[in-house]
């Protein structure tokens, strides 16, 4: 039989590595969330793409 011993500090190291494992899937989830849906609202409305650049023709010519 196999006995751990869980002393205070690795017990807090466990807790801290779920906690940080958890926040990192919902924030990683939202962004990719986030991506999708302007994805397909661009598409749909026909909004230039966020990384696109409008330059006018006045401002071209110096």
């Amino acid at each position: 039989m196999i006995v751990l011993y869980f002393d205070p500090g690795l017990g807090a190291m466990l807790v801290q590595a779920l906690i940080a494992a958890a926040a990192s899937v919902i924030v990683f989830s939202k962004n990719v969330k986030a991506k999708i849906q302007n994805f397909f609202s661009n598409k749909k409305r026909g909004k230039p793409h966020q990384d696109s650049i409008n330059i006018n023709e006045d401002e071209s010519k110096f």
